[in-house]
């Protein structure tokens, strides 16, 4: 377990006092589920990026098969 020291806004922190009082959780439990959530929505973020990437490059080289195909089907059906 790491030791941190931070500082929040006034209404960020009055605004977490209120929910932890509400749920009954641990300051350091709702910070650090707080954390987990917001480092697992940034990876997935990450993750959706690289897969637009990857889709639109796969997209690019999908078309050029496909046209090698269809001049393949027509060079065919030419002879």
């Amino acid at each position: 377990m790491k030791t941190l020291s931070l500082k929040l806004d006034k209404e960020i922190f009055e605004e977490t006092e209120a929910i932890i009082k509400d749920t009954k959780v641990a300051r350091n439990r709702y910070i650090n589920q707080a954390l987990e959530f917001y480092n697992n929505y940034q990876k997935r973020k990450k993750l959706s990026s690289e897969f637009a990437f990857a889709s639109t490059l796969s997209k690019e080289s999908s078309t050029e098969i496909i046209a090698e195909f269809d001049a393949l089907i027509e060079e065919d059906e030419a002879i």
